[in-house]
């Protein structure tokens, strides 16, 4: 099972970025995703990035967030651009065991970090 452990996460004015980090510890040749949860509400998929390099993403956050990884260095990136009140969330990095990221449903994701604080003011 995939270990994964997220930093990267803080405070910032709205418009500014941030780039979040999942380090994956493990045999991982899977899907692994963003996703987030704010106080009171659901936990949502945010990104997601296949083995061979397909993406999606909510449509709330296509053109701000990109998704990326490092093989070499078995890290997952989420650069967020144009950062808005309504991103504030704990971030969560997953591992979903396909190689394709046939969903941003949480159930489907088996493995979880312990999640970064993002904050942002207006």
């Amino acid at each position: 099972q995939a270990q994964l452990v997220e930093s990267g996460g803080g405070s910032v004015q709205a418009g500014g970025s941030l780039r979040l980090s999942c380090a994956a510890s493990g045999y991982v040749t899977y899907c692994m995703g963003w996703f987030r949860q704010a106080p009171g509400k659901e936990r949502e998929g945010v990104a997601g990035m296949g083995a061979y390099g397909s993406t999606r993403y909510a449509d709330s956050v296509k053109g701000r967030f990109t998704i990326s990884k490092d093989n070499a260095k078995n890290t997952l990136y989420l650069q967020m651009n144009s950062l808005k009140p309504e991103d504030t969330a704990m971030y969560y990095c997953a591992a979903l065991r396909r190689a394709y990221c046939y969903t941003l449903e949480s159930y489907a994701y088996d493995s979880w970090g312990q999640g970064t604080q993002v904050t942002v003011s207006s």
